[in-house]
């Protein structure tokens, strides 16, 4: 990993480190723009890959933290979590929930905590990957750890 770390990497690595993660961020040369991408730069299953994707839900945030597998069914997130309309997020409001740039948005480190939905098919997969704060990084972490770091919910969202 480079010495220097971007700030919102830097912040996720301490959180991290503080809640005995003990997976490294690594670190790429370029942004890995889809779960594909990202599977195959890391040789896993796309699957194994966990898109943090901010939606808004009544107008709070929501992460899901879906596999790269699927699509998440907006109809059904928002039924689980009592919201009459959930969408796509823009990119100001992740920004703003977050502070990190879409592409790179950690489960954790942001300003606030964020409620968190964590899909149920990435506990088919012994390591599952997640971005940790910028669009070159990720992180090896487990379901079960997701959860814990997250205090997220699990759900099946497609």
């Amino acid at each position: 990993m480079p010495e220097k770390l971007h700030p919102n990497v830097a912040h996720v690595a301490s959180i991290l480190n503080e809640r005995g993660v003990t997976g490294e961020i690594v670190v790429f040369d370029e942004s890995m723009p889809t779960a594909a991408a990202a599977a195959a730069r890391l040789g896993c299953d796309v699957g194994a890959i966990a898109n943090s994707l901010i939606f808004d839900a009544d107008g709070a945030p929501l992460l899901v933290l879906t596999s790269g597998a699927h699509r998440v069914d907006t109809g059904l997130v928002a039924g689980l979590v009592g919201a009459s309309r959930v969408r796509r997020a823009t990119a100001e409001f992740v920004r703003a929930h977050t502070g990190q740039p879409i592409g790179g948005v950690a489960p954790i480190g942001h300003p606030a905590p964020v409620r968190t939905l964590v899909d149920t098919w990435l506990a088919r997969h012994p390591v599952v990957w997640a971005a940790a704060g910028h669009p070159y990084t990720i992180f090896p972490t487990t379901f079960e750890e997701l959860l814990k770091l997250t205090d997220g919910t699990p759900a099946d969202v497609e």
